[in-house]
C-alpha cells in the first residue's frame, strides 16, 4: 500500500496550500488526501492543488466529506447533501483522485423520536444515489467509522451490514485504526471488511477519546491491525490523520513524526509498497 496524509494536518496549523503539499511531498509520502470544500474552492485554489501535486509528482488518493445531512428526515436537506457530496466526486474526477472519504451522520433525538431504522434507510438512499453518479465518473465513495455512541456506522459490523445493503460496488468502506480501538474492535474483525475497505486512515490516540496523534503518541498497538490490513490486499492508501497540533509553529517536526513513525510500521508489517 501507499503511505498517504490528508492535508488538513498543515491547513489547521495555518499553512497555505502549497507550502503544504511541497512539504508533505519533500518528507516522502507518496500521495496524498485533500480536505477542502467543493462547494465553494476557487478556480484559483484547485489550481494550485493541481499544479503543486504535478509539480512534485504527488498523486491525489482522496477528497474528504462529511456530510451528516445525508441522514436528515427532510428530503430538501437529503437531496442538497447528496448534490454537494456530487460537487466533490466532481472535484475528485478533476483532479484524478480515486475516491471521496464519507463521512455520515447520528442518529438524532437519541434514536427516541424517527426511527433509526428510517434515519438507516435515508443513508442507504442517498449512498446508492451517490454511488451511481461516482459510477459516471469513475470515483469510489469511502465510508468512515466513526467510534461515536449516535453514528450510524459506529462498528465494523454496522459498516458490514450498511455496504450489504447499499449493494453498489462504489460504496466501500474506510478503516481508520484509532477509531477501531475506540470502538473496541479486534484486530481479527478487520478481516471481516474482506472486498470491503479501500481506504484506511491511520492516527494515535489515548484510547478513550478521539486523538488524531503521530503514531507512538498514544497507547494504539498497530502492527496486529496492519497484519490484519495486510491480509486484506487493499489497493490503496494509508493516510495518516493528524489533527490540531499543540504546537502549530512545529507542524513540519510534527508530520515528520508521524511518518517517519508509520513508515516503520508499514516497513515491519509488510504493508508498504
Amino acid at each position: 500500500m501507499k503511505l498517504g496524509i490528508i492535508n488538513s494536518a498543515f491547513g489547521q496549523a495555518g499553512v497555505d496550500t502549497a507550502t503544504g503539499l511541497s512539504h508533505i511531498a519533500r518528507i516522502g509520502f507518496d500521495c496524498v488526501d485533500i480536505f477542502t470544500e467543493a462547494m465553494t474552492i476557487s478556480a484559483d485554489e484547485k489550481r494550485i492543488i493541481g499544479n503543486t501535486c504535478q509539480k512534485h509528482s504527488l498523486p491525489i488518493t482522496s477528497l474528504v466529506v462529511i456530510a451528516a445531512g445525508l441522514t436528515d428526515f427532510n428530503d430538501p436537506v437529503r437531496d442538497f447533501h447528496v448534490e454537494r457530496v456530487k460537487k466533490f466526486i466532481d472535484l475528485a474526477a478533476e483532479l484524478k483522485a480515486k475516491n471521496i472519504l464519507l463521512v455520515l451522520g447520528e442518529y438524532i433525538w437519541q434514536r427516541e423520536v424517527i426511527p433509526p431504522e428510517a434515519q438507516w434507510g435515508w443513508a442507504v438512499e442517498t449512498c446508492r444515489k451517490i454511488g451511481d453518479y461516482g459510477d459516471q465518473k469513475n470515483v469510489d465513495i469511502a465510508l468512515e467509522l466513526e467510534p461515536f455512541r449516535l453514528s450510524l456506522l459506529n462498528s465494523v459490523e454496522k459498516m458490514v451490514k450498511f455496504v450489504d445493503d447499499c449493494a453498489h460496488p462504489r460504496v466501500r468502506a474506510n478503516i481508520d485504526i484509532s477509531h477501531l480501538v475506540l470502538a473496541d474492535t479486534l484486530p481479527s474483525d478487520v478481516l471481516k471488511l474482506k472486498n470491503k475497505a479501500i481506504h484506511v486512515h491511520i492516527s494515535d490516540c489515548n484510547g478513550m477519546v478521539h486523538g488524531d496523534l503521530p503514531p507512538g503518541r498514544g497507547i494504539v498497538k498497530f502492527e496486529p491491525y496492519l497484519h490484519a490490513i495486510k491480509e486484506l490486499k487493499i489497493d490503496g492508501t494509508v493516510a495518516i490523520e493528524l489533527e490540531y497540533s499543540p504546537d502549530p509553529s512545529k507542524i513540519v517536526e510534527w508530520v515528520e513524526e508521524a511518518y517517519t513513525q508509520t513508515d516503520r510500521l508499514m516497513q515491519l508489517t509488510g504493508l508498504r509498497g
